[in-house]
């Protein structure tokens, strides 16, 4: 069973852009509440408790909203943020009963040390970090723990080898949870080989210059053409 955390909540009169900015200033997040036939309602939570409550849950953490002085069982749909500072802006609450299925997605906990890792230096990748479910509130699991103790060197782990009790598993079956791949082996920089520059004999001379040949001669004997 999911954990169950508390936050209060008001309602709120004022909508739009204008209303949600004058919230943020006074430290509230715009939030609304829909969900299991009711319609829709405008709120504001604190902007210090609903951070603390982001902390530590996920989609799946059921949360018992104070929404004036009545308690009221709702998930968390949908977070705005800021693009750039990325503080939350704006929070979807689904109200949820006992009796009434929900779709939702839970987050997948890889357990043990993989033998492909352990015996043969391997590396465990995960691929699918939720799972979607459909299930009663009150069998909502925190999480989805899977096995992975067995997985050897090229095994892997699908969505159709996992269980989760009393719910309903909407992923496809086929999709690849984790793997354990070949450990990496770094390959040895190429060997840079220089080549010698061969040396260029300079060409010989058979014949010596013009001019050393006439320097040579005897006196008064003239040179050959």
């Amino acid at each position: 069973m999911a954990q169950t955390v508390t936050l209060n909540a008001e309602r709120r009169s004022g909508t739009g852009t204008g209303a949600a900015r004058q919230l943020r200033r006074q430290g509230q997040i715009p939030a609304i509440i829909y969900g299991h036939g009711r319609q829709s309602e405008a709120l504001a939570v604190a902007q210090m408790d609903l951070d603390k409550v982001l902390h530590d849950i996920t989609g799946a953490t059921v949360i018992e909203l104070a929404l004036d002085g009545h308690p009221v069982r709702v998930l968390i749909r949908e977070i705005q943020r800021h693009p750039t500072k990325k503080t939350v802006t704006h929070v979807d609450f689904y109200e949820i009963h006992a009796g009434e299925k929900i779709t939702l997605g839970v987050p997948v906990n890889l357990v043990g040390s993989p033998d492909g890792v352990r015996n043969a230096g391997g590396v465990l990748e995960q691929f699918l970090r939720e799972i979607e479910i459909e299930v009663l509130p009150q069998h909502i699991p925190e999480r989805i723990d899977v096995d992975v103790t067995e997985l050897g060197v090229g095994s892997s782990l699908h969505v159709e080898d996992v269980m989760v009790a009393n719910a309903k598993i909407l992923t496809d079956p086929e999709t690849t949870v984790c793997t354990v791949v070949p450990p990496r082996v770094e390959e040895a920089p190429p060997v840079e080989v220089v080549e010698e520059e061969e040396e260029v004999a300079e060409p010989e001379l058979i014949r010596k210059p013009k001019a050393e040949e006439e320097a040579q001669l005897p006196e008064g004997e003239p040179p050959k053409e």
